[in-house]
This record gives C-alpha cells, structure tokens and sequence, in this order.
C-alpha cells in the first residue's frame, strides 16, 4: 500500500537518496518521500533535502517512516513545524512544514543521525 497520492508526479530533489514526489494542490505543492524501507541515515538526509526545497515558502513535505525520527526532531528549530500520524499499516506519517515567522533557522546541513 503506497501512501503517496497516484496523482502526484516524480520530481528530482537535489541530496535526496530515496524518490521524492510532488503533488499541486490549491497552489500549494506538497512533496512525498517514503523511506520507511531504509534505516539509518536515509530518513535523516532525506528530510534535510526535502525542508531544504521548501524553506521560505507554504509548502508541506510528507514523509512516510517505519517510525518517529525522534533524532531528526531534535535538530529543528521552531522554524519547523512538524505532525505525526500513525498509519494502519504501523508506519508513521510525519507533515512538515515552516513556521515563516520563527526567531530561530534550522541547520539543515546537519544529515547525520548521531550527537
């Protein structure tokens, strides 16, 4: 069971180690990637390239895990904003998106998942 809209279509993400997908809704572009095949540090990378291609704007990236990447949360700043979902299927959906007012800027040079 694929959690990427069949509608959305494949786009290339510069960094980005899995398949990455854009859907265009409303004038809002959501982008998909799912690396919940991959451990360590695909999720972490992914991510990082995926908040980089949205930085500054109203788009939401949507990232489908085998779990929480709860050392991925601890790298952003409250520039980013983030929801979890849990899928039937036991994965988890994570929604991120950018808090354009923050005080503060993520490094999203940081792709490692230790320290």
């Amino acid at each position: 069971m694929s959690h990427i809209p069949s509608e959305a279509q494949k786009v290339e993400v510069e960094s980005a180690t899995v398949d990455f997908f854009k859907l265009e809704k409303d004038g809002q572009s959501t982008y998909y990637f799912d690396t919940s095949k991959e451990g360590p540090p695909h999720p972490m990378v992914n991510a990082m390239a995926g908040l980089a291609m949205i930085k500054g704007t109203n788009g939401t990236v949507v990232m489908i895990n085998h779990k929480a990447p709860g050392g991925l949360f601890a790298k952003l700043e409250n520039d980013v904003q983030y929801t979890l979902e849990d899928l039937d299927d036991g994965l988890v959906k994570v929604l991120f998106s950018y808090n354009l007012n923050a005080n503060t800027e993520s490094d999203l040079s940081q792709t490692s998942c230790g320290g």
